[in-house]
């Protein structure tokens, strides 16, 4: 319905599509006919409606489909235009490579844009934690929470993130913390829907720790909150789950690579 409508627009004159317009058909465009569709209609584009936004939207596509020599070059093509890269293009980038498994490219995607002086958010701190965890360097978590609580950027949303995930690191380590995780997960079912994206690092840390039951709990507590579930927080559970069965399935002395 909404491709109709949008193909409508297209169709009459008198309506000048905007930047989020042609934003949003790429989006539509990709999930009816597919990436190559959407990523005709880019192409097709006036270079005025080739804008960050446009750019930005089938960069999405390309990520989400895990396309990752076609985002990577496409990446590329967008460094080199005259745009002004935004956050959203950098969380795009740490998204594809935490879904594929490539967790040193996460990490090199932000001292990018650091280098280039783009201000990280919430999302963008989320995903360098995740990687992190789940390659089990929980020494780079601290360092990322502590660099969170000094970041001019700070509110409460990212305050409560830093101590939930503190919280969760120090539970998730130490034997006996079956008291802060029931606290915790308590605390997560007033939460909103910007700060739920800390599941995502729980589930990732849990299940690099080898915790099926923590696994499962937090899964469970997730599913019990008020919040709409995500594709995203589908995909991760289930590659956790995967990634925790597989880990048990090794011999005692092959040494384990998170997925």
């Amino acid at each position: 319905m909404l491709l109709q409508i949008s193909e409508w627009m297209v169709t009459h004159e008198e309506f000048e599509l905007s930047d989020t317009d042609h934003a949003s058909r790429i989006d539509l465009m990709t999930k009816v006919f597919g990436v190559d569709a959407a990523e005709r209609y880019f192409d097709s584009l006036p270079l005025a409606a080739k804008t960050t936004e446009t750019y930005t939207a089938l960069l999405h596509s390309y990520a989400a489909a895990k396309l990752i020599e076609r985002a990577e070059e496409f990446y590329k093509r967008i460094k080199g235009s005259n745009l002004s890269f935004t956050v959203l293009m950098y969380n795009e980038m740490m998204t594809l490579y935490m879904s594929v498994g490539q967790l040193e490219k996460v990490s090199q995607v932000v001292e990018e844009l650091k280098h280039q002086k783009v201000a990280p958010d919430i999302f963008t701190y989320n995903l360098w934690i995740s990687s992190c965890a789940a390659a089990l360097n929980i020494d780079q978590v601290r360092r990322i929470l502590d660099e969170m609580s000094q970041d001019s950027g700070v509110n409460d949303d990212w305050k409560r993130y830093i101590k939930i995930a503190n919280i969760y690191v120090t539970a998730g380590l130490l034997v006996n913390a079956e008291s802060c995780t029931v606290a915790v997960v308590e605390a997560e079912k007033k939460i909103t829907q910007r700060e739920w994206i800390t599941y995502d690092f729980l589930v990732i840390l849990y299940a690099g720790l080898g915790k099926k039951d923590k696994l499962d709990q937090i899964w469970k507590s997730l599913r019990m909150t008020n919040q709409k579930m995500t594709c995203r927080n589908y995909d991760i559970h289930g590659s956790c789950s995967i990634q925790n069965q597989h880990k048990r399935n090794l011999p005692q002395n092959q040494s384990f690579k998170p997925m």
